[in-house]
């Protein structure tokens, strides 16, 4: 008797053992990767959090500076791991949904957990040789501090990309359907939180690095509270007479020009005079040539009120960032 022709087989049942193989490969992973991050937090929560609460080598505001929430994440990975041993998916992670909150504690604690660490290291020679002996563990397998800090961000983008997963491909009649569709959009949630906080102390970071090359009256406070988009080198080109290179810094509603200060300059070499500025909500962007792709450059025409600027660079690709980025930033100023 021959085998079941191909159209005999029941799509149903195919879908489901689709379903099941995706689903234990996810569980698996999830399983195995876990253990993998418990054991890393629990390094950084013995050898350093541990070691140093006991040593007294930091005094507690830079203890907590440095490691935020770190006992409290360990905490909720001892917890989740023997549900996920025992195959409680559902269970585990619901549980596990009510510690999200370090997470967002932890990412809001980041910039100024980096920025501890490396003062410490510059300035404590007691506290440098404490690293260094502990990264020399054969437990670390040559990790250092600086890379693990950044983990328990990590773990969270994959807790929503398997959990994710884990919920797609759980039959809808399962009985921890609901609670792992409930965990995957919390964690998805608690992702995208972390993620925005993430972009806003990476712009902190750029506003305070263009605000430290910038010199004069002018340009104090121009940083504060907006969006860094690009920064570069562009040719001004006058009604009369030769390009002049500038330095351009692009904000969210604002085109800053400045003027690098001459080498020589004994105090402030290195930095920019603020030369003008530009609201981008009154800015009309045309792109004068520059289109073919060809190695020729390019020039852009932004149009004030009360002036006009030509740009002009001689890298095209350059100046179509550049157009980009400076669309961008207007139709952010019109919506």
């Amino acid at each position: 008797m021959g085998s079941p022709s191909r159209s005999a087989r029941c799509p149903v049942l195919e879908q489901r053992a689709r379903w099941e193989r995706k689903r234990a490969c996810t569980a698996r992973e999830l399983l195995e990767t876990e253990r993998r991050y418990q054991e890393q937090l629990g390094l950084v929560a013995t050898y350093f959090v541990g070691i140093l609460k006991a040593k007294g080598t930091l005094r507690p505001p830079e203890r907590q500076a440095l490691f935020g929430p770190w006992e409290l994440i360990y905490g909720a990975s001892q917890e989740l791991l023997p549900y996920l041993e025992r195959g409680h998916w559902g269970l585990g992670l619901e549980g596990f949904c009510t510690h999200l909150e370090f997470y967002t504690q932890f990412a809001a604690n980041a910039e100024k957990s980096r920025t501890t660490l490396q003062e410490q290291l510059k300035k404590s020679k007691r506290f440098r040789r404490f690293v260094q002996l502990q990264e020399g563990r054969p437990e670390f397998g040559g990790l250092q501090l600086q890379d693990l800090l950044p983990l328990p961000l990590q773990r969270l983008q994959q807790y929503e990309n398997l959990v994710v997963a884990l919920a797609e491909n759980t039959n809808p009649n399962s009985p921890d359907h609901q609670q792992l569709t409930r965990a995957a959009r919390l964690i998805s949630e608690t992702a995208q939180r972390v993620h925005v906080i993430g972009q806003k102390q990476k712009n902190d970071r750029h506003l305070q690095r263009i605000q430290a090359l910038l010199s004069g009256r002018q340009a104090k406070g121009l940083t504060t509270g907006r969006w860094f988009l690009r920064q570069g080198w562009l040719l001004v080109v006058p009604p009369h007479g030769e390009p002049r290179p500038r330095m351009f810094f692009l904000f969210s509603d604002m085109l800053l020009v400045a003027k690098p200060r001459p080498p020589l300059h004994l105090l402030q070499s290195g930095t920019f005079v603020c030369r003008a500025l530009y609201p981008m909500a009154q800015c009309q962007l045309e792109r004068i040539f520059g289109h073919s792709g060809g190695p020729c450059g390019g020039l852009l025409s932004l149009s004030f009120p009360h002036e006009k600027l030509l740009l002009m660079s001689t890298d095209q690709e350059e100046l179509s960032r550049w157009y980009h980025s400076l669309t961008l930033a207007i139709s952010s100023q019109k919506n």
